[in-house]
């Protein structure tokens, strides 16, 4: 995970998520020219997954812009919009199950009345957007492992630089064998890529809006760091959860040694935990409440 907290990881990257957004556009329009011109379905497929993707890095870019509004004074949005980025990579994994249920759906239609295809102006528009879709993924692969709406994208131009494979492999069948079916079955195999992908997207989105512990942060470990700090009796109250991609936050109770008299030796226990914190877990976004030995007994709800 990244330590571009204060505003989402995914801001470090908006130039080179616009450089891939202009390049998804360049490509959208060369394979819907092409598809028109020769009736294939798995190009005009592979579009409209362009579109899809182009549509996804739109939202990723003005959800980034968004983000780094901050809350301000007195504002009710205390951590800023920084999770509109978490919104835009849902509806990011909305839009493409609903690519994946229109191109099999027009993919059957078409086994029934496959018309006849120009196979090498097929092959030219895949290799075009192989290429380029190589390129959109050099560009992201380390946004991608600090943003989660980086990591869409990333995962979109992946599945569109499978997606042109399929359109390569049908129009080499096609300008072989006049097997004009391929292109119907290249767009059921995009579509089979498309929706492991967007369920994948889904599904880590689905887990910050609940507030699950994130995957990389073990609870039981983390414990055991903060009752192994000079001070500290015990723990409880322990939650950690994410706010955006890059953006872990923690919350804790932490009873002290009875030893832990004064200001000065409570601050020295806040400034160990928070470093252990900040170098051993990349949690920066830390809460920590003092307690003495018996004070757990006063509350009233269910401690863990």
């Amino acid at each position: 995970m990244g330590h571009d907290h204060a505003h989402g990881a995914g801001a470090a990257h908006r130039g080179r998520l616009a450089l891939v957004l202009a390049l998804s556009v360049g490509v959208l329009v060369v394979e819907a020219v092409v598809a028109w011109l020769t009736g294939s379905l798995a190009l005009l497929a592979d579009a409209g997954h362009m579109l899809g993707d182009s549509f996804g890095i739109v939202m990723a870019l003005a959800a980034i812009t968004v983000a780094q509004r901050g809350g301000g004074p007195g504002s009710r949005r205390t951590f800023g919009y920084s999770r509109t980025e978490v919104l835009a990579a849902g509806a990011n994994g909305l839009i493409l199950l609903g690519l994946a249920a229109w191109v099999t759906y027009s993919a059957i239609r078409r086994f029934g009345d496959s018309p006849e295809l120009e196979g090498g102006l097929i092959l030219v528009a895949g290799g075009i957007g192989l290429v380029v879709n190589l390129i959109g993924l050099l560009l992201l692969r380390h946004g991608a492992q600090e943003s989660i709406n980086v990591r869409g994208a990333y995962l979109e131009v992946l599945g569109d630089a499978l997606g042109s494979v399929a359109v390569l492999v049908s129009a080499t069948v096609i300008l072989l064998t006049d097997w004009y079916p391929a292109d119907a079955i290249a767009s059921l195999v995009i579509a089979a890529m498309i929706v492991p992908r967007a369920i994948s997207l889904l599904r880590e989105v689905a887990e910050v809006l609940l507030e699950s512990t994130p995957r990389d942060v073990d609870l039981g470990e983390l414990r055991q760091h903060i009752l192994a700090m000079d001070g500290v009796k015990d723990v409880h109250d322990l939650h950690v959860w994410t706010i955006t991609s890059g953006m872990p936050v923690m919350s804790a109770h932490v009873v002290v040694e009875d030893s832990v008299t004064e200001m000065n030796d409570a601050h020295g226990v806040l400034d160990r935990l928070r470093g252990c914190l900040a170098e051993h877990f990349d949690v920066e976004h830390s809460t920590f409440q003092i307690e003495p030995a018996g004070h757990v007994d006063s509350e009233s709800h269910v401690h863990h």
